[in-house]
């Protein structure tokens, strides 16, 4: 045998077969449901996943506005943000945010799943994220992809 012909291939940018796919968050929970889209968004689902390269799929998410806290998430979690004055604290509550808007409980919540650095930056732009089920991304014909449901 010869193990000179065996080359490791390592994908980057150029050569990632890049996929536009639909999620439909509907009932799922937001932990669970941003740990999938984390994983689509990174490319760990393909088999030439490259731990230093974008190649992992554009992801739209529709019916932001529909997704579930478990147990009592909805009312006790908090997002806390500093304005960057003395005093600036602000925080709200995850019901709050979800009223006011809920594109940015999933957004925040894939953020956090993504590397905190120049290519989890670089990531989070191939996410996309929509209250309900319009989305402006007729045009790159998403393929709808069918995340399974946690059993309650």
């Amino acid at each position: 045998m010869n193990t000179l012909s065996y080359k490791t291939v390592s994908a980057n940018k150029e050569t990632a077969d890049k996929k536009w796919l639909l999620v439909d968050a509907e009932g799922h929970t937001v932990g669970r449901l941003a740990s999938e889209v984390a994983k689509l968004v990174r490319g760990k689902h393909k088999p030439n996943f490259t731990p230093h390269a974008d190649c992992g799929d554009n992801v739209i998410v529709i019916n932001a506005a529909k997704v579930s806290f478990s147990g009592t998430k909805l009312e006790n979690k908090e997002y806390v943000r500093y304005t960057g004055y003395p005093g600036g604290q602000r925080s709200l509550t995850a019901q709050e945010l979800l009223q006011r808007s809920p594109e940015r409980v999933i957004e925040k919540a894939i953020k956090g799943m993504l590397p905190k650095n120049t290519l989890g930056r670089q990531l989070f732009r191939n996410v996309k994220v929509y209250a309900g089920t319009d989305h402006k991304q007729e045009a790159q014909k998403p393929e709808a992809i069918k995340l399974k449901k946690a059993d309650k």
